[in-house]
């Protein structure tokens, strides 16, 4: 398994505790829309970037699989900034930087967008 795809596998399971934790935070200490929504973003973008690892590690061609760990990074980073920034405003009082959230939100975006480069140059081995 490639490097990049190792590294966004154990991002995205990161990603995915922690968006579980937050939903237990969300549900049962500090009950904010805000970090509900956090939570869910986190959640399932994780699942997002674990497919995607795995998926690069399908037979495709190189460049395919180069642009599925791309695209797996930019929305798994999108939701670590939203998430985090999101999450750290509604339990600590204070952002990660200006705009985090806005500019995690579109990463996630473009992540998602991106995957159509990969599903229009898919050919199986």
């Amino acid at each position: 398994m490639h490097v990049s795809a190792r590294l966004l596998l154990a991002t995205g399971a990161g990603l995915g505790g922690a968006g579980v934790a937050l939903a237990a935070v969300a549900a049962h200490a500090v009950q904010t829309p805000a970090l509900g929504t956090a939570a869910t973003m986190a959640i399932l973008h994780a699942a997002t970037g674990v497919t995607l690892a795995l998926g690069s590690t399908l037979p495709i061609s190189a460049r395919t699989a180069a642009l599925l760990r791309l695209s797996g990074w930019t929305i798994t980073l999108g939701a670590l900034l939203f998430a985090g920034d999101v999450a750290l405003r509604e339990l600590a009082g204070y952002r990660l930087f200006p705009m985090a959230a806005p500019a995690g939100g579109s990463l996630m975006i473009l992540g998602w967008l991106s995957l159509l480069l990969p599903a229009a140059l898919f050919r199986p081995r």
